[in-house]
């Protein structure tokens, strides 16, 4: 069966430093046309950090669309044209502090492929050296250490809730 939507018009409706957004005309399997939304995302990376006592390196921070403060592991954005394993160990050091002599993918993930086009790259990096955390300007987060198997249960029941991370850690526990 076909299931493949042709795209037959697009339109931008925004254009922002962070996400674009446009109105797309589809040609569905059956014949019919109908309209996608879309909001178009560079992309991001995420690091799963492990220091030498199994501790995983998180960052609170508090996310404007939810009006709370989250658990995280380190992540940003990719920006044009940067390899997604240059915007991880970029986004570790900034957030954290820490470097990395080990660093692998533990693959990518499409966060809300109903309506984004944003793919999160999501890395596993161990036998770290820590040192000054430098954020960019506009970024206020803390920085938190956790037992790797306390943070691990935090995702499970729910304490956790940023999807990259919970992901990050679940694939991680099979390769620590």
């Amino acid at each position: 069966m076909n299931l493949e939507e042709k795209t037959v018009k697009k339109k931008y409706i925004f254009n922002g430093k962070l996400i674009n957004l446009r109105k797309d005309k589809v040609l569905l399997p059956n014949g019919n046309t109908a309209s996608r939304e879309v909001v178009e995302h560079s992309g991001g990376v995420s690091i799963v950090a492990i220091n030498d006592n199994r501790e995983v390196l998180l960052v609170k921070q508090f996310r404007y669309p939810y009006k709370e403060c989250l658990l995280e592991i380190p992540a940003g954005k990719i920006n044009k044209g940067e390899n997604p394993l240059e915007c991880g160990i970029r986004e570790l050091k900034e957030e954290t502090g820490a470097t990395a002599k080990n660093i692998i993918s533990l693959g990518e993930i499409y966060p809300s492929p109903g309506y984004c086009d944003e793919i999160i790259y999501i890395y596993l990096a161990t036998n770290l050296k820590i040192q000054d955390v430098n954020p960019d300007e506009d970024e206020f987060l803390e920085n938190i250490s956790l037992p790797f198997e306390t943070a691990l249960k935090m995702a499970q029941n729910g304490e956790i809730k940023d999807a990259k991370t919970v992901i990050g850690l679940f694939r991680a526990e099979k390769m620590i």
